[in-house]
């Protein structure tokens, strides 16, 4: 049964404060998403993989506007809780935001990195990593992606072998770390579709 369904873009202009945590994911403060950015402070996010009935997950290109990694494919969305708000809601929430519908989420588990980006800004996340199947339409909002495509497990793979200069830091770390995972968790789900 698909539980998806279309939700409204937000306001693009509303200010986002992050949580800054420590290793073990307690929260330490509060600090402003772009400053958090330029600081490099360890923060709490998340990130969600959506698969499809065959197997195939779902990319997003990062629309140009985007204050960093513009113009790179990654997974289907992500994004940070904000204060008081529980992560698993808040993965669901963005992933409405970003691609226009919703569906269940089942949590997979946490991956930590620091990586330098673009624009002088530096990434340092303690992630939860979600893992969703949707079978419906996609409505990307354009303020986020400019482009979505489905693609199977080992396409991608090969694809991001040979041209990883395209996709996030973060997504290449996900599918070179959690590959076995997250490819175990995909076949059990659409197994259970086709059963």
């Amino acid at each position: 049964m698909n539980s998806s369904h279309a939700l409204a873009f937000p306001d693009p202009a509303a200010e986002e404060h992050l949580l800054l945590v420590d290793e073990l994911d307690q929260v330490l403060g509060t600090e402003e998403k772009l400053r958090a950015h330029r600081l490099g402070v360890l923060h709490r996010a998340f990130s969600v993989m959506i698969h499809d009935a065959w197997g195939r997950w779902l990319l997003q290109r990062r629309a140009p506007v985007k204050y960093h990694s513009a113009g790179l494919w990654t997974n289907a969305c992500c994004g940070h809780p904000r204060p008081g708000e529980d992560t698993g809601i808040a993965a669901a929430r963005r992933l409405g935001e970003e691609m226009g519908f919703t569906c269940s989420l089942t949590f997979l588990t946490k991956v930590r990195y620091r990586s330098e980006l673009d624009q002088g800004l530096i990434e340092h996340e303690l992630v939860s990593v979600f893992v969703g199947r949707h079978h419906g339409p996609v409505h990307a909002n354009p303020d986020e992606a400019d482009l979505v495509r489905w693609i199977a497990p080992e396409s991608l793979r090969e694809e991001m072998t040979q041209q990883p200069d395209n996709f996030t830091v973060w997504f290449k770390k996900y599918v070179d770390e959690l590959w076995e995972p997250l490819t175990a968790m995909t076949a059990a789900s659409t197994a259970s579709v086709r059963a």
